[in-house]
């Protein structure tokens, strides 16, 4: 434990975890003992670790019966919901094959799906098939080395795959983070997921995505942890900025993107699509079940997901949190059905640091990859290594099955080429960055081209939200500057002082946890400006001190302008600032921010307030003052903080960032609020508000924003015309697998309608090992694999063609949005966002953009029919906008 007092932040560590993960508690709550989980649970606590390595026979303590699949013994036939408020399906007593259940809620809960071989198809053809060819002649041991990591801290990175120089393999090593090589000098630190967003500019997505490549390969990493994408469901979710923000569409394009430039054949590396599924706050983390219906899984969580697929992404990893009352990294119906099933994912499910709940029940139910290979960090014993041997010999898990889980595993190797002779080995060293033996201190910025793009990539993901009267950008009239506010400043013990950066001092340019890297420098606000105003030939006069306000206000009195930094901090839960454990606890400024900002503006009549933020902060104490006359949103900009700021107020780069969320005008308006249950329950989390998260709740329920999604300003002006809404004959090979799609699922209805699905019942002999009876077997998913990637599904069918004119003096990017608002009967939002694009525009001049939409942009998940389906004779209006509340600009239909 460590505690380190810097006013005015406190930083309380837990526990210093240089992982992707913190410790878990692994014990079943009885909150949830009584019902069926949503996938194959098994009770954990019977589960009985085995030390890491394999190929040895089990000691004497080992108990087979303790590997079986047997459902948890504390289910109970005569279980009832323990409230209204808790709607979770129940136990029927079990006296045939098929049991109907009845439903209390809108949950639905399902058996052990199934688990398919990876198929080999597409670019994943010849990967799948060298792995094939790979370990036909390994040992079983040999082969289940592949899928467990060698345990906590044992290796030079976060995650490892020993060596295996009987078989010619090298290993794996997998390494933090979304943001940079995190343990590792001589690195970059990229902007969060978040400005990425921000951009809404796939290119820069991409490139972004393969610099980071560039890095970890570098460095000889096989698997970067990332990128994430679970949704910004909460305002106050710690790990949002890691992501994509409140809107599936748009985390699904940054998403495919990043995962595009990460795996560069020759330049990049195996990424990681995380978390899977419900993984949308820090508090209870590892305890509470995320409660979410299938259209809504559809639709939001699993969209991104969806995306990461078309990406090829190599590796998706399971969560920590239950998912509809089964842990996530063994459950059934997440992994099994909807990843590798209904979306034909062909690469491995690794599991969180510590998120294996069991053995056989989470391989079983699609997990191929535990890590960090330790039950817990240090026992030294795993549910995979030898256990999963055992598991094999006593014919508890199929070989086929084990050796499935290896050719995935080595596919994403291949799919990559890591098997290039002059693949880098791992040069640094996690456990200890200062070891001479084992970092070669390997410098992967690419002489200073990352930092060009870090800088270019700072800049289009900062936003405008207020400008009045041309405020900004700042002209050579702005003689005088005061720079107010500890925010603008470097941090006093370092930009690497806080482990894992989990203190809020200075320059906030990344959040907190697993998620970091350490900065190789970086740029405040202050020292950017101050350069500038040297080429200016301006006067900078500072105050870095939030708290004396008296201070603050008479330094910024009398100056031309006056530029006041606030910001707002979170991150992983295992590290608590200043009482935010992870989440934050509510949505206003950090260090006093709010009463700095009016100190300011009581003084100055020209004050912009510039913030650097994880999220959405509530601006309404002084957002109408009279005397703030700009505002600017930066976000977490990364180790260019400082110059992609200056770009923008001082007028090189035009502003194009775009909100990824809804900024409130109070914190109840929005849909949800993080629970704050005690330690040690298991809280249910019922996403209740189903597809309404962020604007779409908003315009849902009349609420009016500060500012909404897809908000941002510019130095110039754009206006739209000339709509033209063009349809796409299909060809014939659409149209026969349209008909074979909407057939595969007519039989669905019987088996999985809105009051019944199917409960198998698992035979367990004397011994413990299961058995196969003539009337048992799994369920087996809808329709055939990879259905709902099918390329007449998503290919354009509609083409949205407009005019973009920029009627201003300014030379700029503008980023046209399409909503498409359905009919009320078909059950969406009042407006959904499914295309936008980065429009370069001259001054004075017009562009002609077209955006295309497919038969799945305009469809909606039939839970009846199980799949994708366009609501038949609706008339779905398109609004061509500037954000989700715009309604001014041009507007058309499409009658489907």
């Amino acid at each position: 434990m460590l505690i380190r007092t810097l006013a005015p932040a406190l930083i309380f560590l837990t526990s210093l975890i240089p992982s992707e993960a913190v410790p878990v508690d692994n014990t079943t709550s009885t909150a949830s003992s009584a019902v069926k989980p949503y996938g194959n649970e098994s009770a954990t606590a019977s589960q009985t670790g085995t030390s890491l390595p394999t190929g040895s026979a089990a000691p004497s303590s080992y108990d087979a019966s303790s590997y079986a699949a047997s459902p948890s013994s504390s289910a109970s036939s005569s279980s009832t919901p323990t409230s209204s408020a808790d709607p979770l399906l129940v136990l029927p007593t079990a006296s045939s094959e098929y049991t109907t259940l009845t439903l209390s809620g809108p949950y639905s809960f399902s058996p052990q799906y199934a688990t398919e071989e990876t198929r080999g198809e597409g670019a994943w053809a010849d990967a799948v098939a060298k792995a094939r060819a790979r370990i036909s002649t390994w040992t079983l041991e040999q082969v289940v080395n592949i899928t467990t990591g060698l345990g906590w801290q044992v290796g030079q990175c976060v995650g490892n795959i020993g060596a295996q120089p009987d078989v010619g393999f090298d290993g794996l090593c997998l390494q933090d983070s979304p943001t940079g090589v995190r343990f590792a000098d001589r690195v970059s630190v990229f902007p969060a997921g978040i400005n990425s967003a921000s951009t809404f500019d796939r290119k820069l997505m991409r490139q972004r995505g393969l610099a980071l490549g560039e890095e970890f390969r570098g460095k000889g990493v096989n698997i970067a942890l990332g990128p994430g994408m679970n949704m910004a469901r909460n305002a106050q979710g710690g790990r949002n900025w890691e992501a994509f923000g409140g809107d599936p569409f748009l985390a699904g394009e940054a998403a495919y993107e990043t995962i595009k430039g990460l795996q560069t054949k020759g330049k990049g590396v195996q990424a990681c699509a995380k978390h899977l599924i419900g993984n949308e706050q820090e508090h209870n983390r590892t305890t509470s079940s995320s409660n979410i219906d299938d259209r809504t899984m559809h639709e939001i969580y699993l969209h991104p997901f969806l995306k990461s697929v078309q990406a090829d992404v190599a590796s998706v990893m399971c969560s920590y949190n239950q998912v509809n009352q089964s842990w996530a990294c063994q459950n059934s119906k997440v992994m099994n059905d909807l990843l590798k099933h209904e979306l034909g994912f062909q690469g491995y499910v690794l599991s969180d640091w510590q998120a294996t709940e069991s053995g056989v029940a989470a391989i079983e139910s699609g997990l191929d990859m535990t890590m960090p290979g330790d039950t817990v960090f240090n026992s030294g014993v795993s549910y995979f290594g030898q256990n999963l041997t055992d598991a094999v010999n006593n014919g508890t898990i199929p070989r086929a099955r084990v050796n499935d889980m290896a050719v995935r595993i080595l596919a994403g190797y291949y799919l990559v080429e890591q098997d290039d002779p002059d693949y880098p080995a791992v040069n640094f060293n996690t456990n200890n960055i200062n070891d001479p033996r084992t970092n070669e201190h390997v410098d992967v910025r690419k002489n200073g081209k990352h930092a060009e793009l870090i800088r270019e990539i700072g800049a289009a993901s900062t936003i405008l939200l207020k400008n009045v009267n041309g405020a900004l950008p700042l002209t050579n009239r702005t003689k005088t500057i005061a720079v107010i506010g500890n925010d603008a400043g470097p941090s006093s013990i370092g930009a690497n002082g806080y482990a894992d950066r989990g203190g809020d001092d200075g320059i906030l340019a990344i959040g907190w946890g697993s998620g970091t890297a350490n900065f190789p420098y970086l740029i405040s606000p202050l020292e950017a400006i101050q350069a500038k105003a040297v080429e200016e030939n301006q006067i900078i006069n500072w105050y870095l001190d939030n708290f004396n306000t008296e201070a603050a206000a008479a330094t910024a009195a009398y100056n031309d302008v006056a530029l006041v930094f606030i910001n707002s901090d979170s991150g992983e839960g295992y590290i608590v600032v200043d009482g935010n454990e992870g989440d934050r606890n509510n949505l206003t400024a950090w260090m006093n921010g709010d009463e700095l900002v009016l100190a300011v503006a009581a003084q100055n009549n020209n004050t912009i307030v510039i913030i650097h933020s994880v999220g959405p902060i509530m601006l309404e104490p002084w957002i109408d003052h009279e005397n703030i006359t700009a505002v600017v949103y930066a976000g977490l900009p990364g180790e260019q903080a400082g110059n992609s700021l200056v770009d923008i107020i001082y007028g090189k780069v035009n502003p194009s960032g775009r909100l990824p969320f809804t900024i409130a005008k109070k914190e109840a308006d929005y849909p949800t609020l993080i629970p704050f249950y005690p330690s040690g329950v298991t809280p249910q989390i019922d996403y209740v508000e189903a597809l309404e998260i962020d604007y779409r709740h908003f315009l849902a329920k009349g609420i009016t924003p500060r500012y909404p999604f897809g908000y941002g300003l510019s130095y110039t002006e754009f206006s739209y015309s000339n709509l033209q809404i063009t349809s796409l004959s299909p060809t014939k090979e659409d149209i026969a697998e349209q008909n074979m799609y909407r057939q595969d699922a007519t039989h669905v209805k019987a088996r999985h309608g809105a009051q019944e699905t199917i409960y198998v019942t698992k035979t367990v002999t004397a011994a413990g090992c299961a058995t196969t009876s003539a009337g048992e077997r799994n369920v087996t998913s809808v329709g055939k694999t990879g259905r709902s990637l099918w390329n007449s599904l998503h290919k354009p069918r509609w083409n949205v063609e407009f005019d973009i004119t920029n009627s201003g003096e300014v030379n700029g990017h503008d980023i046209p949005q399409v909503y498409l608002a359905f009919p009320d009967w078909v059950g969406e939002p009042p407006k959904i966002l499914k295309g936008f694009e980065k429009v370069w525009v001259k001054a004075g001049h017009t562009q002609n953009v077209t955006i295309p939409l497919s038969l799945y942009d305009l469809s909606y998940w039939d839970v009846t029919k199980q799949r994708w389906t366009q609501p038949q004779g609706a008339l779905v209006s398109v609004i061509v906008a500037k954000d989700s509340f715009d309604d001014s600009q041009i507007k058309g239909t499409i009658q489907l």
